[in-house]
């Protein structure tokens, strides 16, 4: 079973930075994709960012020029960097991996937006 471990999360200013963790307990490189979703209540989980074994890059529209994914296959994680946050970046963020076995999710970080 693969387990996907977040972290990273937390409260922030408008304007601030955060960077989430996503560290995976196999080989990363076993993954078709890995990127990062979010979630705000009462709306559906919404793409964020993703990158593919070969290292192609999509970015949700409200992500581009702000975040960033990298993959570091060394520590076997995914990080996502997050800069000019603003409220309405609220949400909790999971990492998602998908394998040939099928999706596997993360528990989910909260990042809150706040002045």
């Amino acid at each position: 079973q693969v387990q996907l471990v977040e972290s990273g999360g937390g409260s922030v200013q408008p304007g601030g930075s955060l960077i989430l963790s996503c560290r995976a307990s196999t080989n990363i490189f076993s993954f078709i994709t890995m990127g990062w979703y979010r979630q705000v209540p009462g709306k559906q989980r919404e793409l964020v960012a993703t990158i593919t074994q070969l290292g192609s890059l999509n970015y949700a529209d409200f992500a581009k020029g702000r975040f960033t994914i990298i993959r570091d296959a060394a520590k076997d994680t995914v990080y996502l960097h997050m800069n000019s946050l603003q409220a309405e970046d609220t949400a909790v963020y999971y990492c998602n991996a998908q394998h040939p076995q099928g999706p596997f999710w993360g528990q989910g970080t909260q990042v809150t937006v706040s002045s």
